[in-house]
């Protein structure tokens, strides 16, 4: 029940009786015409820009239009209490207190499926988010790309969507054969004593390369080291299968599980790259050209150099791309053209791609090279995780690195659990950078909206508690002639907005606003309880111990919004804090 697309449709119908009388001018489509939330300033429920949308076409002045519509309004809507007309022309509409009696019984009865846009087209969605190469643990700079990917994967399907939460695996290349070797010489250092060489900074340095050696000798006990180049194919297949077992647990501590790993190497010895190379060739995307030198570059020291190029400038990018070095090798970038024809093949309706914030320029490219391949614009969603800043005592926080030169996941998470780590990273919108304050996240106040959310459930659930009665089942309520306050019609309208806050952030793939919401949902309701402090009608739990049935049904309510929430945010509801 969305009762802001509700009232568009019926403002829509009323302008549709208005034109059939000959009363109003309606264009062909009725787009732009809104149903929003109203700001707080105003004492109404529901806003409207209909009169100004429609003032020109019908030759009236905004608040001339919006007086005839606001009299069709009130006329056609017997639950509608005062219409208020705001310049340059807003139509304000309040409604009696029996709406949101209608309201609460219509979300009860359906609490399964409140705030999933049932109306709305089903896709499918391949979201790819983490990718990190495949050569040690996931590191800070990792996480916040990784809670973006799966939450907006959660809300996708708490929409009714279908989605793919998918990780290309970056096996392939040189820094592959780097980390391959530094495997290779650990275990040399554990058999034979033989210092790892410290001087190569080629080579992965973190103690981890260590437990990974430790782990391949154990089930290879019989591995022969007189050649690295006979063994580096089995050595590097056991070595990125033992990062991933690492990877896969550091993601798992977060909540997270991907669907698919996809092999770029295995792109590679299925020649997808050179298929996919002989496709833009024949469409004639690719040519042999020269590129000048990148901005930043040396000009005298650049050589250029014929390459086989793809016209991403077609499509808008800033410079063609190459595919192939002066070697004959592929370069990253037709690997990764090579990768989204495999997903493109695979019939999504949409491509998503979480980006780091040091990837952001890579996205006209990529978003180039599928344009090209599909013929569609806006199949590929590009997202980018921008910095996260780790804040203790008011100063940067350095914690042990004991996995190389920079924070890990799991030290994080040691740190302040996953709930915490969860919640705070998605607090921010992913394109702007985020301050993870230790000091905020461990405090018991509404200064960390983690607690303030969590903690307004657990508050809900002492009432239902103290009363022997199970808050995760079903409400079952004969009669709901109820008559709610002022202050309880305000909460009601927030919890209105919440099928308005899954599609904007399922649309938008904003996930940020999940949290926002509860907690300006969470602020509301202690406010409320607060309330019950000096005034006993305000409590919930009367003199005779008892709570009347409106009461209850009020608390539900609330928390099932929050449940829900705080589901999709991948985050724990305690009943007892």
């Amino acid at each position: 029940m969305n009762i802001f697309d509700e009232y568009l449709e019926k403002i829509k119908e009323i302008l549709s009786d208005l034109s059939k009388n000959g009363n109003l001018i309606l264009p062909d489509k009725l787009d732009g015409i809104t149903a929003e939330i109203p700001p707080a300033k105003f004492n109404c429920d529901i806003s409207t820009n209909v009169a100004m949308v429609l003032s020109k076409l019908n030759n009236k002045s905004p608040t001339d239009l919006a007086n005839i519509l606001s009299d069709a309004l009130k006329k056609s809507d017997k639950l509608i209490e005062d219409i208020s007309i705001v310049k340059p022309g807003f139509i304000n509409i309040k409604f009696k207190p029996i709406f949101w009696t209608n309201f609460i019984k219509e979300i009860i009865i359906n609490s399964k499926s409140y705030g999933i846009n049932t109306k709305e087209k089903k896709n499918k969605y391949l979201i790819e988010f983490v990718s990190a190469n495949p050569t040690g643990p996931l590191h800070v700079g990792h996480c916040r790309g990784a809670i973006l990917g799966d939450v907006i994967a959660n809300v996708l399907v708490f929409n009714q969507h279908k989605v793919t939460k998918e990780y290309y695996v970056n096996d392939y290349g040189n820094q592959i054969i780097n980390f391959t070797k530094s495997v290779y010489f650990r275990i040399r250092e554990i058999l034979f004593d033989e210092p790892f060489p410290q001087n190569n900074e080629d080579l992965y340095p973190g103690e981890y390369i260590i437990d990974f050696a430790k782990n391949i000798l154990k089930s290879n006990k019989n591995i022969d080291l007189k050649n690295f180049d006979k063994i580096s194919e089995l050595l590097t297949a056991l070595s990125i299968d033992e990062a991933l077992k690492l990877i896969k647990q550091n993601l798992k501590s977060l909540g997270i599980t991907h669907d698919n790993f996809m092999s770029e190497k295995k792109l590679v010895i299925n020649q997808e790259v050179e298929k996919v190379v002989d496709f833009l060739q024949k469409n004639k995307f690719v040519y042999k050209g020269k590129i000048k030198a990148p901005a930043g570059e040396d000009n005298e020291k650049w050589v250029e150099r014929e390459q086989l190029l793809f016209k991403s400038t077609n499509f808008g990018d800033d410079k063609d791309r190459a595919l192939q070095k002066s070697d004959g090798a592929w370069t990253y970038f037709a690997s990764d053209v090579a990768y989204h024809k495999n997903k493109l093949d695979r019939k999504f309706d949409y491509l998503i791609n979480i980006l780091g914030a040091d990837h952001a320029g890579y996205i006209k490219r990529i978003s180039s090279s599928v344009e090209a391949l599909s013929n569609s614009k806006g199949k590929l969603i590009c997202k980018v995780s921008q910095l996260v800043k780790l804040i203790k005592d008011n100063k940067p926080f350095k914690m042990s690195k004991r996995k190389g030169d920079y924070i890990t996941v799991d030290d994080l998470i040691k740190e302040v659990g996953k709930d915490a780590t969860r919640f705070i990273m998605l607090n921010r919108s992913s394109d702007a950078e985020l301050d993870f304050d230790f000091d905020n996240v461990i405090e018991k106040s509404k200064d960390n909206p983690l607690y303030y959310v969590q903690y307004s459930y657990a508050r809900i659930a002492s009432v239902f508690r103290h009363l022997n009665k199970d808050l995760k089942s079903d409400l079952k309520i004969n009669k709901y002639d109820f008559k709610y306050s002022n202050d309880e019609i305000n909460i009601l309208k927030k919890i209105s907005e919440w099928p308005k806050c899954i599609d904007t952030a399922s649309n938008k793939l904003e996930p940020h606003r999940i949290p926002t919401y509860l907690y300006e949902l969470a602020s509301l309701f202690h406010s409320y309880w607060n309330l019950g402090k000096d005034n006993p009608e305000k409590r919930f739990i009367n003199d005779q111990k008892k709570i009347s049935d409106d009461k209850l049904v009020f608390l539900k309510v609330i928390s099932n919004v929050i449940k829900s929430g705080m589901n999709i945010v991948g985050v724990s509801v305690p009943e007892k804090m």
